[in-house]
């Protein structure tokens, strides 16, 4: 951890930089050449889904128009945002301008990190640590998807929820309509003035991008009926009792379907049904939790934050390896407070990540086709990710919502002590 520095740190100026965070940049710089190398060539899967797939979707929004009768898209209409993004960029191919663009964003996510924790009382530089080894795990991936992005977003409503919690509300808004999830971040908001404030710009930054949207392009509604069709996809929780099963002799099928690869066959629909109920429960646990919660510290909106979108993450329906760019940077961001309840939960996320590369892209063809050993890379991850939610709930709970006995101290009205004289002489006594 950066210790106090003898004198500011300049950010504009490398020489006030303390060691800590020289060395962090040096190991930020060579692993994202690193990330870079793995998608500059165009021909790693996720790269071939950025030039096809994003690029497609940019030139038919430049058109005015959302993708139409494409069950592939099934994003939220701020998304056209990032996809638009790279055709701006001149002199660069889509693919260079979009993994361009990611970089810059993860560096501002990396330099907010840093900037909120280095050399502050009560924090820690562990979460600019954490971003900075943690995402390479994922390969190359993080800079072929517009995820990074989304959760730069997140983490900076987060970090400036203290101090502006108009601008952290108006983030969070602007990400929810990117991707959803970023809605579930602000849970943890101090209750009084600064939720009040936090809620109320998320939803008018939200509403107010949505209508500039609407007045832009045709179709924004377009991606709710591919979300509603989605199955189960052979990545995610119920998809490992697929796998397990298909071992053990179940007759379904893997298929293309609505841009993922998802099971068909006896009781999928019932686990589809049956992760929706999940997720709701998982909502409503929340909403308890808001309500129980007594004990607020600079942590909890952090730490609420991790523990919700993980919750939300094991019980969906789908979770792509996207999805662990969101969890590491909002475990980040817990971890640049030293009081975070959620430390051995971000922890436990660093083998989530490495699994998740096992899995895809080095097994991911071999997932669709079974057998033991892909089986057993999902099984061992969505365990883990299951263990990780209900670990980070548990401690959540404990450290926010008092027990039922100090409950009842906190009740009890003040009075004497058993066996304690009111009129007793206290110097006599003594």
């Amino acid at each position: 951890m950066v210790q106090a520095p003898d004198r500011p740190i300049r950010w504009t100026r490398p020489v006030t930089w303390p060691r800590e965070v020289l060395a962090l940049a040096a190991y930020w710089l060579s692993s994202r050449m690193l990330m870079v190398g793995l998608v500059r060539s165009g021909k790693t899967e996720p790269a071939i889904e950025v030039h096809r797939l994003y690029h497609g979707w940019a030139e038919v929004l430049r058109t005015g128009s959302f993708p139409v009768d494409d069950v592939s898209w099934q994003y939220p209409p701020g998304a056209a945002l990032p996809m638009l993004a790279p055709t701006a960029v001149p002199f660069l191919t889509y693919l260079q301008a979009f993994v361009g663009l990611m970089v810059l964003t993860d560096a501002l996510a990396q330099f907010g990190l840093l900037r909120a924790s280095a050399g502050r009382p009560g924090r820690s530089t562990s979460g600019a640590w954490l971003w900075a080894l943690a995402l390479p795990l994922l390969l190359g991936l993080p800079y072929a998807r517009y995820d990074v992005a989304v959760t730069a977003l997140a983490m900076a409503s987060l970090l400036l929820t203290a101090a502006r919690p108009r601008t952290a509300g108006a983030l969070a808004g602007i990400g929810a309509l990117l991707k959803v999830w970023p809605a579930l971040t602000v849970l943890g908001t101090p209750r009084g003035r600064t939720t009040r404030q936090v809620w109320t710009s998320g939803a008018a930054a939200a509403l107010a991008l949505l209508l500039v949207l609407a007045a832009a392009f045709d179709h924004v509604l377009d991606f709710l009926p591919a979300q509603r069709a989605r199955g189960v996809e052979i990545e995610s929780l119920a998809g490992s009792g697929f796998q397990l099963a298909r071992l053990f002799g179940w007759p379904g099928r893997v298929e293309q379907r609505y841009g993922s690869v998802e099971f068909l066959g006896p009781y999928v629909h019932r686990a589809s049904q049956l992760s929706l109920l999940l997720t709701a429960a998982a909502f409503a646990w929340l909403l308890l939790w808001r309500l129980r919660a007594r004990r607020w510290s600079a942590a909890t909106p952090y730490d609420a934050a991790l523990s919700a979108v993980l919750l939300f993450t094991v019980t969906s329906r789908v979770i792509s390896p996207q999805y662990l760019v969101w969890l590491i940077g909002l475990a980040a961001v817990s971890l640049s407070v030293r009081g975070t309840s959620q430390r051995p939960v971000a922890l436990l996320l660093i083998p989530v990540v490495g699994l998740t590369t096992v899995d895809y892209p080095l097994f991911f063809d071999a997932a669709q086709l079974g057998g033991w050993r892909p089986t057993a890379v999902i099984v061992a991850r969505n365990g883990l990710l299951l263990a990780a939610a209900l670990w980070s709930a548990g401690r959540l709970w404990r450290a926010t919502v008092p027990s039922a006995a100090g409950r009842r101290a906190e009740a009890a009205p003040a009075g004497p002590r058993p066996g304690h004289r009111p009129d007793a002489d206290p110097v006599r006594s003594a």
